[in-house]
């Protein structure tokens, strides 16, 4: 359930709260979808595969009481030895710094080797660490997780452990009143109308991305990235122009992404569209292309071209 109490008019007064809370994990822990639920609103996007998350995203709540600025971060992985892997641990392992809490997210029954290396670098952090037990809705009888919470508790000294399931939404009330004990008190960090520091046009981007990573393959997408070529508002027609630019590694993997009689990509820019008027509230002309760029995920030039870069 989102964050209740969102803002009319902002009181900064002495007893205003806001700080940073970093979401942390290994991939596919639902570390988005758990920061969108909290805001109230999709931010980032999800998938049901790992590493959908490339970029570390602010997600901003703003009441007249409080601001919390979630980072939403890449999950932390080991192996993958492309640029783009150490891209993406690089982003997350940049949500340590500064924040005023930490809420590490684990898969309910289930710990890894990521996990492992997770929790070690929680070990040594000055800010308290928030244990989130996540798909909690998987088990019937609750009484079979109490053997993993302690094995989880037993790793990382943590100011609380919250059994949560972001697919049911149980348990977020306790998670936003954890939050509110850590926050400074001090006036807000961004402006009341900011729901994010990243532009409109990232946004679009990783609209499109996602109904790649949804709709095809295991392969596919972790070799595809998008790039916003036109992103631009046409008064006379009251509507967005979008050319959104499809970058794969192969020429088998551009086929696939236009699909059968350019089917795939045809549904791929329908679904987008639908997310692309609801973020801009407006009506919107998207045009899809594919261009294959060799190796782009494994070139660093390539990829700070594209946007990946440390700084949004």
């Amino acid at each position: 359930m989102p964050m209740t109490d969102h803002t009319s008019e902002m009181d900064a007064t002495t007893d205003y709260q806001a700080g940073f809370v970093a979401v942390i994990g290994r991939p596919n822990v639902g570390k988005s979808t758990i920061m969108n639920s909290l805001i109230g609103q999709k931010l980032s996007i999800t998938s049901p595969k790992p590493q959908t998350t490339r970029h570390r995203i602010h997600g901003i709540l703003t009441t007249d009481r409080f601001q919390v600025v979630f980072v939403d971060t890449p999950g932390m992985h080991l192996g993958g030895q492309k640029s783009i892997n150490r891209y993406m641990n690089r982003a997350a392992n940049s949500a340590f710094g500064d924040v005023d809490l930490v809420l590490f997210v684990v898969e309910a029954g289930r710990w890894t080797k990521e996990d492992q290396a997770v929790a070690d670098k929680c070990r040594n952090l000055d800010v308290p660490v928030v244990i989130l037990v996540n798909k909690v809705d998987k088990f019937k009888d609750k009484t079979e997780l109490f053997p993993f919470l302690q094995k989880v508790g037993d790793q990382v000294a943590f100011e609380a452990l919250i059994p949560i399931s972001a697919y049911t939404k149980s348990g977020f009330e306790q998670v936003q009143a954890e939050i509110l004990k850590h926050l400074p008190q001090q006036d807000a960090i961004f402006p009341e109308d900011y729901i994010t520091d990243r532009s409109t046009r990232f946004l679009a981007a990783e609209i499109v991305r996602e109904k790649l990573m949804r709709a095809l393959g295991d392969e596919v997408p972790y070799g595809a990235t998008v790039e916003i070529e036109q992103f631009a508002f046409n008064e006379e027609e009251g509507r967005w122009h979008i050319n959104a630019l499809i970058l794969v590694e192969r020429p088998g993997q551009k086929q696939i992404v236009i699909g059968k009689k350019g089917e795939q990509i045809k549904q791929m820019g329908i679904q987008a569209r639908k997310d692309l008027m609801h973020l801009l509230d407006s009506r919107v002309h998207l045009e899809l292309w594919v261009k294959v760029k060799e190796n782009w995920s494994d070139d660093d030039r390539a990829l700070a071209s594209l946007g990946y870069t440390e700084n949004p």
